[in-house]
């Protein structure tokens, strides 16, 4: 049976107004989360799209917004199921919290719907561990980019 969700927190040495900007600004997003660029219409039904060199690009539909607070997407990033845009079977939910802690932020990412993935339980699994992974690098990535001085 496959995990059905993930949960990744990361404390990063930044004001949470950076932190927000860097996970909801395209110009921001396509560099520490997609290395191709990214497209975002930050409103609820907005539209979103990362891109990657290597894997491509992935479309999601924005879900929620409460600014500095918390940044909710729904995206379909995997070949099996397929899927350009995502819906009920082929997609998943990410979410962004922030907590600021003085001058730095707790940003907690979770993902969830692994186990309503349409597709094969073993696929579900593979899925679960390639985010697993994926956000373990993502989230150090944010977290240089963040503290980085030269991001604004």
């Amino acid at each position: 049976m496959v995990e059905d969700r993930i949960e990744r927190k990361t404390f990063i040495q930044a004001p949470i107004e950076r932190v927000w900007a860097l996970i909801t600004e395209a110009e921001h997003l396509g560099r520490w989360f997609g290395d191709a660029g990214a497209e975002i219409d930050l409103r609820p039904g907005g539209a979103l799209v990362l891109r990657w060199t290597e894997h491509g690009e992935t479309r999601g539909r924005v879900v929620d917004i409460e600014p500095t607070v918390r940044f909710a997407f729904q995206w379909a990033p995997f070949k099996d199921p397929a899927g350009q845009e995502p819906d009920d079977g082929n997609s998943t939910l990410v979410e962004f919290t922030l907590e600021p802690e003085g001058p730095a932020t707790w940003l907690t990412v979770t993902e969830s719907g692994f186990a309503s993935l349409a597709t094969s339980p073993d696929q579900q699994v593979r899925n679960w561990e390639g985010n697993t992974r994926g956000w373990e690098f993502e989230t150090g990535e944010l977290r240089t980019y963040a503290e980085s001085a030269t991001v604004r």
